[in-house]
């Protein structure tokens, strides 16, 4: 089904990177976008708002509603999950993008990173779940997505980075549970995780602007790979934990040179918790 005419996505983090560029990617297919995010003004350090993205949205012919949002707050979750589904009518796809970054291990991470990371990243994916469920059992097209890693026990990871480890693959054990309990609905839920780096605010942050394109993928990559997975029939892939390029390959994709932020440069840096 490469037509989301009509249908509703409400992403999490959508005003920049990933999030922006699914959102964008999505309009384009004709659908809804709902842009739930906590940005609404644009700082030196942080470009993109809820506003901007909607704008954009629109301006390839698609549905837009901003809305501001701070995952940590489940009272507006749900109010901004009601407020979407009445504006729009439903809910077809929920994309848990919202995410907090924390590349330390136990030793060196703050309580206060630690709960953040925590709340963000799967804490956020279960109060969205649970607000968007009524709404995605009446959909025709129900899917849960979450940009979250395979769960990947390696001590390498592990050793480096147990405490986001824990909060990103919580995001993928939720996700892929939800899979389960809710085949009953036919509401298909997967996961998504890019191969290599994605050129995003959050990467140049701790790499530099300069190493980040050097060794990065456009975020195009995981717009396409998404679109890929929630464009599926009701209850046809579901309970899978995939990478963009598989996600992509899925529909004969198996060339990605168009992605690499330096033309063909194919120097990529594996992303986070793949071997």
């Amino acid at each position: 089904m490469n037509n989301m005419h009509g249908k509703t996505i409400f992403i999490t983090g959508g005003s920049r990177g990933i999030g922006r560029a699914i959102a964008i990617k999505a309009a384009h297919a004709g659908a809804n976008v709902v842009i739930a995010a906590k940005t609404e003004i644009e700082t030196a350090k942080l470009t993109g708002t809820i506003y901007s993205v909607a704008q954009e949205i629109e301006a390839v012919g698609g549905k837009a509603l901003p809305l501001l949002l701070d995952v940590r707050d489940d009272q507006q979750i749900h109010a901004a999950i009601q407020q979407s589904a009445q504006h729009f009518g439903g809910i077809d796809v929920l994309i848990n993008n919202a995410g907090a970054i924390a590349l330390t291990g136990v030793e060196a991470t703050s309580l206060k990173q630690y709960d953040l990371i925590q709340s963000i990243n799967h804490r956020s994916t279960f109060i969205c779940a649970q607000a968007a469920l009524p709404f995605l059992k009446q959909a025709e097209h129900p899917h849960i997505l979450s940009l979250s890693p395979p769960v990947n026990m390696s001590p390498k990871w592990l050793g480096m980075l147990s405490p986001y480890a824990l909060s990103k693959y919580g995001m993928t054990i939720l996700t892929l549970g939800m899979a389960e309990e809710f085949r009953q609905y036919g509401i298909s839920c997967n996961t998504l995780w890019p191969e290599t780096y994605i050129a995003t605010a959050a990467v140049s942050k701790n790499l530099g602007e300069e190493n980040t394109q050097q060794l990065s993928r456009k975020p195009e990559i995981m717009a396409d790979a998404a679109f890929a997975i929630y464009s599926t029939a009701k209850g046809e892939l579901t309970g899978q934990s995939l990478t963009d390029e598989q996600a992509l390959a899925r529909m004969g994709i198996t060339d990605f040179a168009q992605y690499a932020c330096i033309a063909g440069n194919r120097q990529l840096q594996k992303d986070f918790f793949l071997d």
